[in-house]
Order: structure tokens, then C-alpha cells, then sequence
């Protein structure tokens, strides 16, 4: 909570005893911002405004709490707002009080902006500092996530080659596109043909492929899936992902004029899990050296050139 100056005290005071000429129209204010009423019972009759609200304004400030510096701030705030002051009005020297009034609110006026100013100030920087340590708890959640995925993959590769392992490996594919939030639809039977699943990036919907085997893919088997990803839509395109990577002709067999299939391997995998690239900033950068070059290969050591 904002803890308020003398000078503030004093000004809000001032403004308070200018502001209103009859004790019930002061009451009124104090009472609607929540002076207690024991306090306004204890004003005597005979008891000035002026000795009033020292007395009040004295015991606030000793309280030294957050309710009675935002009670004071709230006040201050409430008459640094006023531009008319019905209660000075009609009397014989109405000119002199209004004249006075309109000097205590312009000085206690300046000292509020500034106080909203530092407020804001303050909440501007509270902010930044949550959004800092949001955006740092969910980069350590992003990077414990990876890391986990990492481990599985890690643990997979002890049982490369196996039919389970193969089926296990499509579940963390799916689990790390999910991680970034991609839209996906896990394996599925389409025609009688076994389709390892699809993504979608940047409106273009890619066929994925599969391969946990200790072997390199070749050609063949390119070829076969190319045939299922020429055979849907023209926007579609194939994502062949061989954890143990490709033969040449296999890396020939895939690129080509207007290819539809770009091809990935156990380093583009292990550059996501590291956290130097996004799976989709991976796919961007190996599609754009297809659409550049018509071939659908590209190793991470060469995405810098």
C-alpha cells in the first residue's frame, strides 16, 4: 500500500477546511469516506472545523496502517476531483472562500497526479516483473517437458528395431506435437491404407510417416509414401520422419520438382528436444530448402547456410 507524505497529509487537510463552510456538509464527506463514527461523535459543538480536522487527521497518520494512508488517499482523490463547491456558495464573501478552495485543491490537485503516476508507475513495473516470471516458469515447465521427452526417446533407442518400441515411438511423436500446440490427428486407417497420423502448419496439412527402425530408409519405401500423400488434396503434403535416417537414393527418391515431402531424421528430433528449434520451426526451414532447391533433405548442421 502507497504510504502518504506530511506534505500530502497536510494538503488533503488544507482542502478538507477549504472545501466546506458548514460542519454537517463536512460530516457528510467524512462520514461517506468511512471516518468512524466515534470519531465524528467526539466533535463538539464548540470545537472549531480547523481543530477537527487536526485532531482526525493527527490520529490517521499515527495509526501508521494501510486502511487510514487509503483513507487519506481516498479523500484527497475525492476532492482533488471537485469543480464546483456548492457549500461556499451564497455567502457574503463567497469570492474569497471559493478563491481559497480552488488554491487548495490545485496544490493537493498536483501532489494526487503525481502519486497516480508513481501507482501507475509501480503497477506497470508489478507487471512486468509477473509477466517476467510467467514467461520464466513456463520456459523451466517448456524446458523440464523437453527434457522428459528426451528421456523417453532416450529410453525408447534401447529397443530400436522392436514392433512395440515402433508403436511407442508414433505415441511420443504425437505427445511432443502436442507440446507446441500443433494441430494433429494421431495414426489412423484410411482406404485400407495405415497412415501414421497428420499435422497441420500454416494452413498447409502434412501426411506423416514414421520409422523406428535400426535401419536406414530407403527408396522403396519413400516411394510408397509418396503415392499415399499424391493421392489426397493438392495442399497436402508428406512428413517422413526416420529416426535412423536415409539412404541417398531414399533422400533422392523424396526431393524433386515440386516435391510434397520433406524428410527428418534423429538430429532434427534431438534440435526440438534441446530446445534450439520449434518442431514447426524445424519443418519451416527443411520446407522452404525444398521449395529454394527441390531437395527434401536438410541437415541441421546446414541451416545456417
Amino acid at each position: 500500500m502507497t504510504r502518504v507524505s506530511s506534505h500530502f497529509v497536510q494538503l488533503t487537510q488544507d482542502a478538507c477546511l477549504k472545501s466546506f463552510w458548514r460542519k454537517p456538509t463536512l460530516r457528510t464527506f467524512l462520514r461517506q469516506h468511512h471516518i468512524a463514527e466515534s470519531m465524528l461523535s467526539s466533535w463538539a459543538g464548540d470545537e472549531t472545523k480547523r481543530n477537527f480536522l487536526v485532531r482526525l487527521f493527527d490520529k490517521l497518520v499515527g495509526t501508521k496502517s494501510d486502511r487510514a494512508s487509503a483513507i487519506i488517499i481516498d479523500m484527497a482523490r475525492s476532492l482533488a476531483a471537485q469543480e464546483h463547491f456548492p457549500d461556499l456558495e451564497n455567502w457574503e464573501d463567497s469570492p474569497l472562500k471559493l478563491k481559497d478552495a480552488r488554491e487548495a485543491i490545485s496544490r493537493l490537485r498536483t501532489e494526487v497526479d503525481r502519486l497516480n503516476s508513481t501507482e501507475r508507475d509501480e503497477a506497470e513495473s508489478q507487471r512486468r516483473r509477473s509477466d517476467a516470471e510467467r514467461r520464466r516458469q513456463q520456459t523451466l515447465a517448456a524446458t523440464q517437458s523437453l527434457e522428459q521427452l528426451k528421456a523417453r526417446l532416450d529410453a525408447l533407442g534401447q529397443r530400436i528395431g522392436t514392433q512395440e518400441a515402433g508403436y511407442e515411438f508414433q505415441t511420443w511423436f504425437y505427445d511432443l506435437v502436442d507440446f507446441f500446440e500443433i494441430e494433429c490427428r494421431r495414426p489412423y486407417t484410411t482406404d485400407g491404407r495405415q497412415i501414421d497420423g497428420s499435422l497441420t502448419l500454416d494452413g498447409t496439412t502434412y501426411l506423416v510417416e514414421l520409422k523406428f527402425t535400426a535401419n536406414t530408409t530407403d527408396a522403396p519405401e519413400v516411394d510408397v509414401f509418396r503415392r499415399k500423400v499424391t493421392s489426397k488434396a493438392d495442399n497436402t503434403m508428406g512428413l517422413f520422419v526416420s529416426i535412423s535416417g536415409f539412404t541417398s537414393t531414399a533422400k533422392d527418391a523424396a526431393s524433386g520438382e515440386r516435391t510434397p515431402l520433406l524428410v527428418l531424421d534423429y538430429q532434427h528430433l534431438y534440435a526440438i528436444l534441446t530446445s534450439a528449434m520449434t518442431l514447426s520451426e524445424v519443418v519451416g526451414r527443411i520446407k522452404r530448402h525444398a521449395a529454394q532447391t527441390a531437395v527434401a533433405y536438410l541437415s541441421v548442421s546446414d541451416f545456417s547456410k
